[in-house]
């Protein structure tokens, strides 16, 4: 019975990972609204090696619709600028020899739908983990019965598995509804 529960845990934190990666990539995904998380996936070349933005300079948001990157040297300011044309978040930098500063652009309502689109495809990501962990849960399930365990604890098991699914494929659907009003919303 502690080898059910055993999984079940396993398989919840899983569950976990699956919403907590969901809810990183949403945050990489702009509303029309300034947000430092929006730059995270970005890598600039740091004398020779990638790394992330967020470890070359500061990032805030002095305003709803601008983004300002102070880097911690000024040599970085060119990397920087190159770093953000190239990524794909379809961003203009300017620099003022100090910083860098991004206006971030209203979203057009064909843009808003793209963006929901994309919002819908990472949620199915998350769905897909979700799934994906109760199926190695209950495959374990099946070989503990097989190994000898009473076919009603494993069944209990399994019905625990379900509910955990369900409970965590709400949590996603809840996320994705939040994050495409806020697109929506002008």
């Amino acid at each position: 019975m502690e080898e059910i529960q055993m999984y079940l845990d396993e398989a919840k934190e899983l569950m976990e990972k699956a919403i907590k990666h969901l809810s990183g990539e949403l945050l990489k995904i702009r509303a029309g609204k300034a947000s430092a998380n929006m730059l995270d996936s970005i890598m600039v070349d740091y004398y020779g090696s990638p790394t992330p933005l967020n470890q070359t300079a500061s990032v805030t948001t002095p305003d709803a619709r601008t983004l300002m990157v102070k880097p911690w040297e000024k040599s970085l300011i060119p990397e920087i600028e190159k770093a953000i044309i190239n990524s794909d978040l379809g961003l203009n930098p300017q620099n003022d020899g100090e910083q860098v500063i991004i206006n971030i652009p209203i979203l057009t309502e064909e843009r808003r739908q793209a963006l929901v689109k994309q919002v819908k495809h990472e949620g199915e990501l998350g769905k897909i983990s979700i799934r994906n962990a109760r199926k190695e849960t209950n495959d374990a399930l099946k070989q503990l019965q097989k190994d000898g365990a009473s076919e009603d604890d494993v069944k209990r098991g399994e019905d625990k598995v379900q509910a955990l699914t369900d409970d965590y494929t709400k949590k996603v659907d809840e996320i994705l509804h939040k994050k495409e009003e806020e697109i929506m919303t002008v």
